[in-house]
């Protein structure tokens, strides 16, 4: 190998860090050239502003200046051409086009987290689940479908002191999710008005649907293990939008103990068996509070997680109470701040909960039924 060769080898295997690829692989090193001790490169980033282009020169330098024999590098930054960003694009979506990549075929498993009702902690608890989903190495993709009640990128921090929401970097048609504790994340919040960032969304059905269905087509997730989908509460349109669009989806109902809460509950279940979806479990939000003294607080009652699963049971199909998260202060102060309380306080039972929810998740196999594998006759 040529001194040339190994400038081209160390630069190419510099990873993206919003494509999360090797820049040879996206056809981003347009020239390298070695005169004497000095590297000369150019890289082509994929847009005008890109906001990862420091840290690419950054990243490039460094990488060519460990080659050994190379003590300077003369880094030239361009941008794509539109037929290199189209080239790109395609290449990105498996050569498939527009189409949505989750489909039965797919190999990424789709949870969908629905309640009857809000102000259950769905939320809350779809958050720290992909986090603790992340934190055991698997690659987490998170939408926000609760459009109207969007709250994903506040509880993962993705919310500036200016009460901006990150905007995702835009190929073409194609968006980049901004990553949060090694969770792709996307909501509207991050489509608003940049000086009306706290403005309502009031839209109805059409505009719904629309919305979901371009977060599942156009947001470029890459390889995903696991995809969770903040559902909005109840069984309106997003939540017979998803139906349709992903019936293969697996479905995680969220309740408190309280029956009120879990009568309805068991409605989110039953309309997503409707579409064919097929519900996984069931989890418990603000369980009992164990307190100083060795007393618990049911400040919601008992017992209506275990209603909600024998409720959505039947003869064929046992949906199991995969677990009943105990009211927390930790939990809420760490929503409040952005900060996941798996992460922040995996000893608080909050967490500890959550994190055994999401072991359980992890292990429990999507299976191979009903789904083409990519094998032809040899």
């Amino acid at each position: 190998m040529t001194i040339t060769d190994a400038v081209r080898s160390a630069v190419g295997d510099v990873t993206d860090p919003e494509l999360r690829r090797p820049l040879a692989e996206l056809d981003m090193i347009r020239a390298v050239d070695v005169s004497g001790t000095t590297a000369r490169i150019e890289v082509a980033l994929t847009i005008v502003g890109c906001p990862a282009a420091d840290r690419i020169a950054r990243d490039v330098r460094d990488a060519a200046a460990s080659v050994d024999g190379i003590t300077d590098v003369a880094l030239e930054i361009g941008v794509m051409t539109p037929a290199e960003r189209a080239a790109l694009t395609e290449r990105l979506r498996g050569g498939r086009g527009r189409v949505m990549p989750f489909g039965p075929d797919s190999l990424t498993r789709v949870i969908t987290v629905t309640s009857g009702k809000g102000g259950v902690g769905k939320s809350t608890v779809t958050a720290n689940l992909a986090v603790a989903l992340a934190a055991r190495g698997l690659a987490v993709g998170l939408i926000d479908a609760d459009v109207h009640g969007f709250s994903i990128p506040a509880l993962l921090g993705l919310i500036s002191p200016d009460g901006l929401s990150p905007q995702p970097t835009r190929i073409d048609d194609l968006m980049l999710p901004p990553v949060a504790h090694g969770v792709k994340t996307i909501s509207i919040g991050m489509f608003l008005p940049r000086d009306q960032p706290a403005s309502a969304v009031a839209w109805r059905g059409p505009m719904l649907h629309r919305t979901v269905q371009q977060f599942l087509t156009d947001v470029f997730f890459g390889d995903l293990d696991v995809l969770l989908i903040d559902m909005p509460p109840g069984t309106g349109d997003v939540a017979i939008s998803i139906g349709q669009l992903l019936p293969n989806a697996e479905v995680l109902v969220v309740t408190t103990p309280q029956a009120a809460a879990a009568d309805v509950a068991v409605r989110s279940g039953l309309l997503a068996r409707q579409t064919g979806q097929r519900v996984v479990g069931v989890v418990e939000n603000m369980a009992a509070l164990a307190l100083a003294d060795g007393s618990t607080l049911d400040l919601f009652g008992s017992g209506g997680g275990q209603a909600v699963a024998d409720a959505l049971s039947t003869t064929d199909a046992q949906v199991p109470l995969l677990g009943s998260i105990p009211l927390s202060i930790a939990l809420r102060t760490g929503g409040d701040a952005g900060e996941p309380v798996v992460l922040t306080a995996p000893e608080d039972p909050a967490a500890r909960a959550i994190i055994v929810i999401a072991d359980l998740l992890a292990r429990a196999s999507r299976g191979l039924s009903g789904r083409a594998l990519p094998l032809s006759p040899a």
